[in-house]
């Protein structure tokens, strides 16, 4: 207690921490000397650091232990380094000459990393220490002659430098005195008899031998040496070398030799036979590690040798005689410990800053990283890598340090999290490693647009759908997370309309209206061939990031015609056979009533009237047939199956009586036919009746033979019409039956769209005589009657995609190309085309 006090006050004394600090590359070299107190200031480091006054507590200025207590902290407030915990430097660092702590401090926003180095320096804080409290010596009396040398055990001290250099001193006495005699790597002890003893005067002595420390103040340790005077033995044993030096690797197995030592005794008897024996080792705890064999001298190694602990071994061996007194001999045995590479490299993650967003600059840095080795040379120097190569790499700070940085640009849509592992290799042979695993997940950020299936869609539905019926379903992909990823659809503003029959022009937003989370399409009202066949609009994808990313797609909606409307019966033309009409609507059937006369005597084939009828629907169902529904059987009067036309199929006669009654419907070629009726009274009159109504009424029809001739005329050029209508009739239905082989060669093709939305759709269209195809913004008129006109859409020719590319790595399923409404799920490709029969008469 009382040389503790003494410590004390000395290190209070000392205590004006004298430091030397140097700035180098990001490097602050401090000192302070043990057993400082806790709260001591070793220096300012935020401000020899260049930190102004508040960053440190800002900018989060902390140390980093790498394994082991600092026992310093930095203060948050001043940013000063101050002492934690007790430094002991015999804790620390044992008995190297140089202590220091190697300490790294770590600064934000930026990111920084500096390396203080704090040595530790000694104080005289440890007495010097003797193996044993009391030493027992027997010598013999007159045989030992003055001069001769006992070997003593010196005494250690824990401290370094100065403080551990020793001096010893004797108790007075008149028959002994110390000696000490310094070698390579140590000092020897020595109880040297400087007068023959005389066990009869003093058969024991007593003394008290003192180390003494080089410290200031210094410190001392005893021990007590009883010396025993004996009689005879006068020879001890002698070593054939005072030092024996050995080498062995750290790595020897247990039982493996580490020396033999030989010793020699001139004495006969008892007094020439001896034992050797382990006296002592330094360091002392490892005195367990060896073993002696007393009688060969053989040294083996009891355990495990290991470089970075010790590298130094020193064995204090005595050869003891039989004698009486015995006598004793001693050498040392020095063994120096060589380094194999037996430590793997350790690898510490000293910082982290995750996670790392996929827009993060090349260059950023993502994690911090210490590797150290305990061996030493080519062993303990480590090579460090990362893998996989990209998109990180290392970058060396510091020797032992390393900044884990970004290489390469990310994408979390690409790669949303890596899993990277830090290898270190040492330079050994066979070289070992080690290696540290992390985990880097990748933020998102709104850098993908949605973007749709297709870029066009074709959508067929059927005219007098239902209000809020689904008529298809859109998907657009973004392949963002969270809210980046999360898509609402809307029909843009702007996206198109259609222009209405009877003019003018409405947005699409009144037709249709998309859901915004599904896609779905609804209809808002029922829609009507008639007055709307195409309707063409843009839907918009919008996602929830910010900013805000979006995608358009073209919505082409075809509407298909229903047959709704019945045909409807026209007044006769102006100069027509017929020479009056009476047209009227009766529960929602249309007929007329029709009259006009006939001469008697008028040939076969004579047009006596023409009916005219027009259908509102389009191709099919408007293509019109009039059919002699009264009288039935073989009568005079005959109607063109497609024109219309009233003709005698004889000459008339007296006996068909003066009047005849008429009744023909007709019908259209719709599913299921829709039709009308017209009830036609011919009179039959004389040659100049005929001619006097025919002037009365505007009617063409005359009783002499100019008007035969031009009835024949007529009759001519009614059946030339006919030829062509037939022919037109043969080009629309062969035109149909492709368009059916080819819908179905698309439907059931082993391919994911039936249309693709990209190319120009193609419209065909009919004539009675022909076809021809035209654009979608094109239209041409077909006349059926007088003033009458109408553009009819026939065919829908499909665009097939291209032979497909590499395939898509989308894992969505493709949405199809054609898309139908739910309430026609088949809907059938016919012909559009209105065939209006009949023909004006020239």
């Amino acid at each position: 207690m009382a040389m503790g006090g003494v410590c004390r006050g000395a290190l209070l004394k000392v205590l004006v921490l004298q430091f030397s600090w140097e700035l180098v590359g990001g490097q602050v070299r401090y000192s302070v000397p043990e057993e400082a107190k806790a709260g001591t200031v070793v220096g300012r480091l935020a401000q020899d650091l260049g930190l102004e006054a508040g960053e440190p507590e800002a900018r989060r200025l902390r140390l980093v232990s790498q394994g082991r207590r600092a026992s310093v902290e930095v203060s948050g407030a001043s940013g000063a380094l101050v002492v934690s915990s007790r430094l002991d430097r015999e804790e620390l660092c044992g008995k190297s000459a140089l202590c220091s702590l190697r300490l790294e401090v770590l600064v934000e926003r930026p990111l920084r990393v500096f390396h203080v180095e704090l040595e530790i320096t000694d104080i005289n804080d440890n007495a010097p220490v003797f193996p044993a409290a009391r030493k027992n010596l027997s010598i013999a009396e007159y045989t030992t002659l003055p001069g001769s040398r006992f070997p003593l055990e010196g005494a250690s001290d824990a401290d370094v430098g100065a403080n551990a250099q020793l001096s010893y001193s004797l108790s007075p006495s008149e028959y002994f005195t110390v000696e000490d005699k310094t070698s390579e790597h140590r000092k020897f002890l020595f109880l040297v008899l400087t007068k023959p003893l005389d066990r009869e005067t003093m058969p024991i002595h007593r003394l008290v031998l003192m180390a003494i420390d080089g410290g200031r103040p210094p410190l001392t340790g005893t021990v007590e040496l009883v010396i025993s005077v004996l009689d005879a033995n006068d020879n001890p044993p002698q070593f054939n070398q005072s030092v024996y030096k050995v080498q062995l690797q750290e790595s020897a197995a247990e039982g493996t030799p580490v020396a033999r030592v030989n010793a020699t005794d001139p004495d006969e008897g008892l007094n020439k036979e001896f034992t050797y024996s382990l006296v002592s080792s330094v360091p002392l705890a490892k005195r367990d590690l060896f073993s002696i064999d007393p009688k060969t001298g053989e040294i083996r190694l009891t355990g495990a040798l290991d470089f970075e602990d010790v590298r130094l071994h020193e064995l204090q061996i005595e050869a003891r005689d039989k004698g009486f007194p015995p006598l004793s001999g001693h050498c040392s045995v020095e063994l120096e410990v060589l380094d194999v590479n037996d430590n793997s490299p350790e690898v510490w993650v000293t910082s982290l800053s995750l996670p790392v967003p996929e827009d993060a600059a090349v260059g950023t840095v993502v994690a911090l990283l210490s590797v150290s080795d305990r061996d030493s040379g080519a062993n303990g120097r480590v090579r460090c890598t990362v893998w996989p190569p990209a998109p990180f790499g290392l970058v060396s700070t510091f020797a032992g340090s390393y900044s884990l940085v970004l290489r390469e640009a990310l994408d979390r849509e690409r790669v949303s999290e890596y899993e990277v592992e830090v290898r270190a290799e040492d330079g050994g042979a066979p070289p070992l490693r080690a290696s540290r695993g992390l985990r880097v997940p990748v933020s998102d950020v709104n850098d993908n647009a949605p973007m749709f299936a297709q870029a066009v869609y074709t959508v067929l539905v059927r005219e007098n759908n239902a209000a809020g019926a689904e008529l298809a379903r859109l998907w657009a992909r973004d392949p963002d997370e969270a809210g980046n990823g999360r898509v609402s659809y809307s029909v843009a503003e702007s996206g198109g309309g259609a222009a209405v029959s009877g003019g003018g022009w409405r947005p699409a937003s009144s037709y249709v209206s998309v859901d915004a989370e599904s896609g779905r399409l609804w209809a808002l009202q029922p829609l009507d061939y008639e007055e709307l066949q195409v309707l063409q609009f843009e839907v918009r994808a919008v996602d929830a990031g910010e900013p805000a990313l979006c995608g358009n797609a073209t919505v082409q909606l075809f509407v298909l015609d229903e047959n709704d409307n019945a045909p409807v019966l026209l007044p006769p033309a102006a100069g027509s056979p017929g020479a009056g009409s009476a047209i009227s609507a009766e529960s929602g059937a249309v007929s007329a009533e029709l009259w006009a006369w006939a001469t008697w005597g008028a040939p076969s084939g004579q047009v006596v009237a023409k009916i005219r009828a027009v259908d509102a629907d389009s191709g099919y169902n408007a293509w019109l047939r009039y059919e002699l529904w009264e009288p039935r059987g073989k009568g005079p009067f005959r109607v063109g199956l497609y024109s219309g036309e009233v003709s005698t199929t004889r000459a008339l006669e007296e006996a068909d009586g003066p009047r005849q009654r008429l009744v023909i419907v007709v019908r259209d070629h719709g599913e299921p036919a829709r039709s009308a009726t017209a009830t036609l009274s011919v009179s039959l009159v004389e040659g100049a009746e005929a001619v006097l109504a025919a002037s009365g009424s505007g009617s063409g029809s005359v009783s002499s033979r100019a008007t035969l001739s031009a009835a024949e005329s007529g009759a001519l050029s009614a059946t030339t019409t006919n030829v062509w209508l037939v022919v037109a009739i043969c080009a629309v239905s062969s035109l149909f039956l492709l368009a059916v082989v080819m819908y179905g060669a698309a439907r059931w093709a082993p391919r994911s769209a039936v249309l693709s939305g990209r190319g120009p759709t193609t419209l065909v269209c009919a004539s009675e005589v022909g076809s021809w195809s035209y654009s979608q913004r094109q239209s041409r008129s077909l006349c059926v009657a007088d003033g009458v006109g109408k553009s009819d859409l026939m065919v829908f020719s499909p665009n097939f995609p291209p032979p497909p590319s590499s395939a898509t790595k989308e894992t969505h399923p493709e949405e199809p190309a054609l898309l139908e409404t739910p309430k026609h799920p088949n809907p059938d490709w016919r012909y559009s085309a209105s065939l209006r029969a009949g023909m004006q008469r020239t």
